[in-house]
């Protein structure tokens, strides 16, 4: 298309076109290298914001026969020191309970064990550090020995579970566990005792990629991942958590592996249409990262039920638990393979219109995080055919957009410039610019989102500004009767520009300097 052509017509792009256009993709930034950035940046909005990476477990597991510890049991009042003291003692206990012999025995065995775990179950802080100071982590490697009573061995990987919940120093003190942790997941082992030693690799997965990568290195990927089959939702939803835990990356390989495992697939689908909420939460963080870190199972999973599944949960529910790693994983898939948009989001199928109300509920919330996954899908969507800018466009969403590109917080407005920018143009083909939707820009203009994209320009974050400048330079081109200059100038965007004019990013400079040179050179303002 010519400059000043008033507009796109649908056949100028390529039905299989990459869902990523120009004023995105020439950010130097792939969808697969911003979805596994997302997934990075996640666990830290996972720890802070909604279930912890790493979890004491204070509750007995669904099917114990120990008693629920109720809130009023909880020592908090206690003097740490007098606390502490209580654990070293415990501890010696455990390692007099070893050598006892005969009758009696296995049942002063379980007694000391349990000791040692209300200790580090029912504190308000664990004294996690006392236990292992005085010797604990040995003597549980040693009551995890096969043979042991289910009993035992429940006990032991409680005490070990919430050890592994403390400090990162305490999480790795655990490596000695670790084999045997792994060895009771297997089918010899009853459902509570693979499932406690299940939480227990969980939080150890949880402190950081070295002890992912030693518990990938053990083994423990293909048994946490039979027991997300269970049937069971407590012990499921528990091996869904540790093993979001354990491929969260950034190396794609456990993702990889994941999802080549027989039923696995089968079983995210399961869980996520029929599953209660805290599972369903559990399997979409899994969801999460493999559509974030693995292009084998984004091809796979798109080419399920999963997004339609996903879609039906983002409609139905309104726990923000479960909507963040939804919202998180649909926007993946959308980021991540061709065929989501091309040919499961097709313009005028429900699944397209269920998908767009989704994202428009997660426009209008007023989590943060929310709002921006909504916004970071829907660019996706918005980089897609000229029937899905239209769509868009024609849609509640857009009102939205415009209201968040000048109000929200920095990295919600950065991703709604993004939708806002990819409905504008497409592809024009070798490297040339991209061909500008001259309708939407104007409405876009006209709408007062000007402002918003020269603030993006004034911004210190490189990938913000260069999209800013982006749509600077649409304007300026395309905007109908060579009137974007002006309104560009009218609103200090020349000053924004020449912000570049010495900048240590050449790319940035030379952009910046380039149109200040092409729209306000010498002859700028006259006939």
């Amino acid at each position: 298309m010519a400059d000043g052509s008033p507009s796109a017509s649908p056949s100028s792009a390529s039905p299989h076109q990459h869902h990523r256009d120009a004023i995105k993709s020439s950010v130097h930034n792939s969808a697969s290298s911003r979805r596994r950035e997302h997934a990075i940046a996640v666990g830290k909005e996972r720890r802070e914001a909604l279930m912890r990476a790493k979890r004491v477990c204070r509750a007995p597991l669904s099917g114990s026969d120990e008693t629920v510890v109720e809130e009023g049991d909880m020592v908090v009042d206690e003097e740490k020191a007098d606390l502490e003291a209580r654990t070293a003692q415990a501890v010696e206990e455990l390692k007099s309970a070893l050598s006892t012999q005969g009758k009696g025995a296995q049942k002063k065995k379980i007694e000391v064990l349990r000791a040692l775990r209300r200790l580090l179950s029912q504190s308000e802080v664990p004294p996690v550090e006392a236990a292992i100071k005085a010797g604990a982590i040995p003597l549980l490697v040693q009551y995890l020995s096969f043979g042991s009573s289910d009993e035992q061995l429940l006990e032991a990987a409680w005490c070990l579970t919430n050890i592994a919940a403390g400090e990162p120093e305490e999480t790795k003190s655990l490596l000695p566990a670790l084999p045997l942790l792994i060895a009771h997941l297997g089918e010899k082992s009853s459902t509570l005792v693979a499932e406690q030693c299940a939480w227990a690799i969980g939080n150890v997965a949880g402190e950081g990629a070295d002890l992912r990568s030693k518990l990938l290195a053990q083994g423990a990927l293909w048994p946490l991942a039979r027991l997300m089959l269970s049937n069971k939702g407590s012990t499921a939803r528990t091996a869904a958590w540790a093993l979001s835990n354990l491929i969260k990356g950034p190396d794609p390989k456990a993702a990889n592996e994941l999802i080549s495992i027989d039923g696995v697939l089968n079983a995210i689908i399961r869980n996520l249409e029929k599953a209660d909420e805290e599972l369903a939460t559990e399997v979409a963080w899994v969801v999460v990262y493999l559509s974030a870190l693995s292009e084998k199972a984004t091809s796979l999973i798109v080419r399920s039920s999963v997004p339609q599944l996903l879609i039906g949960r983002l409609l139905a529910s309104e726990n923000l638990q479960l909507l963040i790693p939804v919202l998180r994983s649909l926007g993946n898939l959308v980021a991540g393979d061709g065929y989501m948009v091309d040919s499961v989001l097709t313009v005028g199928s429900s699944i397209t219109d269920q998908a767009l109300s989704s994202l428009t509920k997660g426009l209008k919330s007023d989590n943060r995080v929310l709002k921006k996954e909504a916004s970071w899908a829907m660019s996706n969507i918005a980089a897609g055919s000229f029937e899905h800018k239209k769509l868009i466009f024609a849609s509640e969403a857009m009102p939205l957009l415009m209201h968040l590109l000048t109000t929200a917080q920095f990295d919600i407005r950065r991703e709604a410039a993004y939708t806002l920018g990819n409905l504008c143009v497409v592809p024009a083909g070798n490297a040339a610019p991209p061909n500008i939707i001259v309708d939407n820009l104007v409405a876009i203009v006209n709408g007062g989102a000007l402002p918003g994209f020269i603030n993006l320009v004034r911004s210190a974050d490189i990938e913000s500004a260069r999209l800013g400048l982006q749509f600077l330079e649409l304007v300026m081109r395309g905007y109908p009767n060579g009137q974007g200059p002006q309104l560009v100038e009218r609103e200090d965007g020349i000053d924004a520009m020449e912000r570049f004019q010495f900048h240590e990013n050449e790319l940035m400079r030379n952009m910046a300097n380039g149109l200040v040179d092409k729209y306000f050179g010498e002859d700028y303002g006259l006939d």
